[in-house]
Protein backbone atom coordinates (compact mmCIF):
# COMPACT_ATOMS: atom_id res chain seq x y z
CA UNK A 1 0.00 0.00 0.00
CA UNK A 2 1.34 3.47 -0.49
CA UNK A 3 2.17 5.74 1.68
CA UNK A 4 0.74 9.37 1.28
CA UNK A 5 0.23 12.17 3.65
CA UNK A 6 -3.37 13.12 1.93
CA UNK A 7 -5.80 12.72 5.26
CA UNK A 8 -8.29 11.53 3.27
CA UNK A 9 -6.19 8.58 1.30
CA UNK A 10 -8.16 5.12 2.49
CA UNK A 11 -4.53 3.77 3.59
CA UNK A 12 -4.55 6.54 6.44
CA UNK A 13 -8.27 5.84 7.58
CA UNK A 14 -7.63 3.63 11.35
CA UNK A 15 -11.67 2.62 10.66
CA UNK A 16 -10.85 1.25 7.83
CA UNK A 17 -8.06 -0.74 8.84
CA UNK A 18 -9.93 -2.16 11.40
CA UNK A 19 -13.24 -2.90 9.52
CA UNK A 20 -11.16 -5.03 6.96
CA UNK A 21 -9.15 -6.55 10.09
CA UNK A 22 -13.05 -7.39 10.53
CA UNK A 23 -13.73 -9.00 7.51
CA UNK A 24 -10.52 -11.28 7.37
CA UNK A 25 -11.28 -12.29 11.15
CA UNK A 26 -14.79 -13.74 10.14
CA UNK A 27 -12.77 -15.60 6.91
CA UNK A 28 -10.22 -17.00 9.20
CA UNK A 29 -12.59 -18.28 12.20
CA UNK A 30 -15.13 -19.72 9.27
CA UNK A 31 -13.00 -22.59 8.50
CA UNK A 32 -12.62 -23.25 12.24
CA UNK A 33 -17.18 -22.77 13.25
CA UNK A 34 -18.34 -23.99 9.38
CA UNK A 35 -18.15 -27.64 10.86
CA UNK A 36 -19.62 -26.63 13.99
CA UNK A 37 -22.30 -25.32 11.76
CA UNK A 38 -21.89 -21.94 13.26
CA UNK A 39 -21.58 -18.22 12.26
CA UNK A 40 -18.69 -15.71 13.96
CA UNK A 41 -22.10 -14.08 15.62
CA UNK A 42 -23.46 -16.91 17.18
CA UNK A 43 -20.24 -18.30 18.48
CA UNK A 44 -19.87 -15.37 20.14
CA UNK A 45 -22.70 -15.28 22.36
CA UNK A 46 -22.04 -18.97 22.92
CA UNK A 47 -19.15 -17.35 24.50
CA UNK A 48 -21.03 -15.34 26.41
CA UNK A 49 -23.19 -18.63 27.67
CA UNK A 50 -20.34 -20.62 28.00
CA UNK A 51 -18.65 -17.98 30.52
CA UNK A 52 -21.99 -17.35 32.57
CA UNK A 53 -25.29 -19.09 31.28
CA UNK A 54 -29.17 -18.15 32.05
CA UNK A 55 -28.57 -14.23 31.18
CA UNK A 56 -31.04 -11.71 30.18
CA UNK A 57 -31.14 -11.07 26.20
CA UNK A 58 -30.39 -7.43 27.48
CA UNK A 59 -27.41 -8.41 29.04
CA UNK A 60 -26.01 -10.37 25.95
CA UNK A 61 -26.79 -7.26 24.05
CA UNK A 62 -24.81 -4.78 25.90
CA UNK A 63 -21.64 -6.97 26.01
CA UNK A 64 -21.33 -7.82 22.14
CA UNK A 65 -23.06 -4.59 21.50
CA UNK A 66 -25.82 -5.44 19.56
CA UNK A 67 -29.54 -4.10 20.20
CA UNK A 68 -32.62 -6.65 20.60
CA UNK A 69 -33.43 -6.34 16.49
CA UNK A 70 -30.12 -7.83 15.44
CA UNK A 71 -29.29 -10.12 18.17
CA UNK A 72 -33.53 -12.10 18.55
CA UNK A 73 -32.67 -13.08 14.97
CA UNK A 74 -29.68 -14.64 16.06
CA UNK A 75 -30.72 -15.93 19.02
CA UNK A 76 -33.67 -17.57 17.07
CA UNK A 77 -31.22 -19.66 14.89
CA UNK A 78 -29.39 -20.91 18.10
CA UNK A 79 -32.58 -22.08 19.13
CA UNK A 80 -34.00 -24.05 16.07
CA UNK A 81 -30.00 -25.65 16.02
CA UNK A 82 -30.77 -26.72 19.36
CA UNK A 83 -28.09 -24.84 21.22
CA UNK A 84 -30.04 -22.66 23.59
CA UNK A 85 -33.58 -21.67 24.55
CA UNK A 86 -35.72 -18.80 25.41
CA UNK A 87 -37.63 -18.49 28.61
CA UNK A 88 -39.43 -16.00 30.25
CA UNK A 89 -38.03 -14.18 33.47
CA UNK A 90 -40.12 -15.76 36.03
CA UNK A 91 -39.32 -12.72 38.67
CA UNK A 92 -40.06 -9.92 35.41
CA UNK A 93 -42.10 -11.42 32.45
CA UNK A 94 -41.00 -8.61 30.23
CA UNK A 95 -37.39 -10.30 30.31
CA UNK A 96 -36.30 -13.00 28.42
CA UNK A 97 -33.63 -15.48 30.16
CA UNK A 98 -31.45 -17.30 27.44
CA UNK A 99 -30.06 -20.70 28.60
CA UNK A 100 -27.67 -23.61 27.06
CA UNK A 101 -28.98 -26.71 26.63
CA UNK A 102 -26.92 -30.07 26.60
CA UNK A 103 -26.21 -29.54 23.17
CA UNK A 104 -24.77 -26.35 23.79
CA UNK A 105 -22.55 -26.96 26.64
CA UNK A 106 -21.29 -29.87 24.79
CA UNK A 107 -19.85 -27.51 21.75
CA UNK A 108 -17.91 -26.22 24.11
CA UNK A 109 -15.27 -28.79 24.03
CA UNK A 110 -15.74 -28.71 20.16
CA UNK A 111 -14.47 -24.79 20.25
CA UNK A 112 -11.98 -25.05 22.68
CA UNK A 113 -8.90 -24.79 20.49
CA UNK A 114 -10.41 -22.22 18.17
CA UNK A 115 -8.71 -19.36 20.03
CA UNK A 116 -5.54 -20.82 19.88
CA UNK A 117 -5.75 -22.43 16.50
CA UNK A 118 -6.36 -18.65 15.80
CA UNK A 119 -3.52 -17.39 17.49
CA UNK A 120 -1.18 -19.65 15.83
CA UNK A 121 -2.23 -18.28 12.44
CA UNK A 122 -1.26 -14.61 13.14
CA UNK A 123 1.92 -16.11 15.05
CA UNK A 124 0.63 -14.22 18.41
CA UNK A 125 1.25 -16.02 21.72
CA UNK A 126 -1.75 -15.88 24.22
CA UNK A 127 -0.07 -13.05 26.10
CA UNK A 128 0.50 -10.93 23.35
CA UNK A 129 -3.40 -11.39 21.73
CA UNK A 130 -4.30 -10.39 25.23
CA UNK A 131 -2.61 -7.17 25.47
CA UNK A 132 -3.67 -6.25 21.41
CA UNK A 133 -7.22 -7.07 23.10
CA UNK A 134 -6.77 -4.91 25.76
CA UNK A 135 -5.54 -2.09 23.82
CA UNK A 136 -8.62 -2.58 21.12
CA UNK A 137 -10.72 -2.52 24.10
CA UNK A 138 -9.39 0.32 25.37
CA UNK A 139 -10.10 2.42 21.88
CA UNK A 140 -13.35 1.13 21.96
CA UNK A 141 -13.96 2.73 25.31
CA UNK A 142 -12.90 6.02 24.32
CA UNK A 143 -14.69 5.84 20.72
CA UNK A 144 -17.71 5.12 22.81
CA UNK A 145 -17.38 7.08 25.56
CA UNK A 146 -16.97 10.48 22.69
CA UNK A 147 -19.88 9.67 20.73
CA UNK A 148 -21.58 9.48 24.38
CA UNK A 149 -20.67 12.91 25.11
CA UNK A 150 -21.30 13.96 21.55
CA UNK A 151 -24.81 12.88 21.59
CA UNK A 152 -26.04 14.85 24.74
CA UNK A 153 -24.18 17.97 23.42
Amino acid sequence: MTRTTEPLALSNQLCFAFYSVSHAFSRAYRQFLDPLGLTYPQYVVLLILWERDNLPVKSIGEQLFLDSGTLTPLLKRLEAAGLIRRQRDREDERQVRILLTDAGRALKEKARNIPQDVGCMLGLSFDEARSLTEQVAKLRGKLHDSASSLAKS
